[in-house]
């Protein structure tokens, strides 16, 4: 059975979560990783929390076939309020921390190869941390795909767009429905099957994309 770590899969309604059962039913031996409330609870904002959680995972139950990033650290700010504090601690958990935990799953990789999936975000003015920490993290997932592609492992990047996780009111709710031409709100179990057709074995051929998996929504542009 392969193995695959979801990281940021404590919280009930995240798209994690939505990603975890999936796969589970795929066939998939799933761990998680988050602060807490996980299988393996994991401090990313450390610099020595991603390769001890790789190491501590493929020690525990053998090698990782494929790395789900959908961990993340995410304090609304913009240009005049954001602290040298807060952006540091965007880009360690969002950007540093995903970037050592795909070198580390690269060098554990088995010889079949592997899969590797980040959710990332297109957000800028008003969320300007968390935006230019995605933004790093694209790069790094699309650079992947070039680097890891001989090991046999694949690399993408997936926008979701809005999907509610729990931090909608029925205002912010109605408002981005509106923009939906399917005409309702992105749910984690849309994005869980599109991550699990990039990790099966016909899916990777798909690799060093950045996808908007979001109903349409990124096309009112």
């Amino acid at each position: 059975m392969p193995l695959v770590l979801v990281t940021g899969a404590a919280r009930a309604n995240s798209i994690a979560a939505g990603i975890v059962p999936r796969l589970a039913a795929d066939g998939w031996d799933v761990v998680t990783s988050d602060l807490q409330g996980a299988d393996y609870p994991c401090d990313l904002a450390a610099p020595t929390g991603p390769e001890a959680l790789i190491g501590a995972v493929a020690a525990d139950r053998g090698p990782i076939d494929a790395l789900v990033l959908s961990h993340a650290h995410d304090v609304e700010s913009g240009i005049l309020d954001t602290t040298a504090e807060s952006f540091d601690r965007h880009i360690a958990v969002n950007a540093r921390a995903s970037l050592l935990l795909i070198a580390a799953f690269a060098r554990q990789v088995p010889d079949g190869g592997g899969a590797i999936v980040a959710l990332t975000s297109d957000h800028t003015t008003g969320n300007l941390p968390y935006g230019a920490s995605k933004g790093a993290l694209d790069r790094m997932v699309i650079s992947a795909a070039r680097e890891l592609g001989p090991l046999g492992v694949s690399a993408n990047v997936l926008n979701p767009g809005p999907i509610d996780t729990g931090w909608m009111d029925d205002e912010v709710r109605e408002t981005l429905t509106a923009g939906y031409p399917l005409g309702r709100m992105g749910l984690p179990r849309d994005i869980a099957g599109v991550v699990a057709f990039l990790l099966s074995t016909e899916g990777r051929w798909i690799s060093g994309q950045l996808l908007n998996v979001d109903g349409g929504f990124s096309a009112r542009f």
